[in-house]
């Protein structure tokens, strides 16, 4: 079986000899992958929301680092055995434009309450304030990833590219 696939900015297209045959009245199609198929549990944003709240709980905690490469190692091992078959969607949320504004809006925010912060004569220097907003930051980052991946699905179900 020969297999071209291509990929777009929005999706993927996908062009196959079995696609092909299948039009002429040989192989049935390959079936869409699913939105419950390709849908990133909630779960595993936490360690997206615990990287994006380091550098306020190193800041508290300075000894914490090897506990957060632990869960960085975690993270990666995780997306590459059980949530493989998911990779595809991280993929294309990444491809999208609002993913990357999430990502850059993130990282706006964070710079610029340090920012503020600092210019208002508040600088974040006490633990209790790095906490609070590393935790606001992680829930920023688990809000906003959801919020990015509900609306990717939706595209690509309204583009035909996956079965709801």
């Amino acid at each position: 079986m020969n297999t071209a696939t291509t990929m777009t900015e929005a999706g993927t297209d996908r062009t196959t000899d079995d696609q092909a045959a299948a039009a002429a009245g040989g192989l049935a199609p390959e079936p869409l992958p699913t939105v419950a198929e390709l849908r990133i549990p909630s779960w595993f944003f936490a360690f997206e929301a615990v990287l994006a709240g380091a550098f306020d709980v190193l800041r508290v905690f300075p000894s914490a680092w090897p506990g957060l490469v632990v869960l960085g190692l975690a993270n990666a091992a995780l997306s590459f055995t059980v949530l493989r078959s998911r990779l595809r969607l991280a993929k294309l949320m990444w491809r999208g434009k609002g993913t990357r504004k999430v990502a850059l809006a993130l990282l706006g925010l964070r710079v610029g309450v340090h920012l503020l912060l600092s210019a208002v004569g508040l600088a974040a220097s006490s633990p209790l304030v790095h906490l609070a907003l590393a935790l606001v930051m992680s829930g920023l980052t688990i809000t906003l990833l959801v919020f990015a991946q509900r609306t990717s699905l939706r595209a690509l179900v309204a583009d035909g590219r996956i079965a709801a």
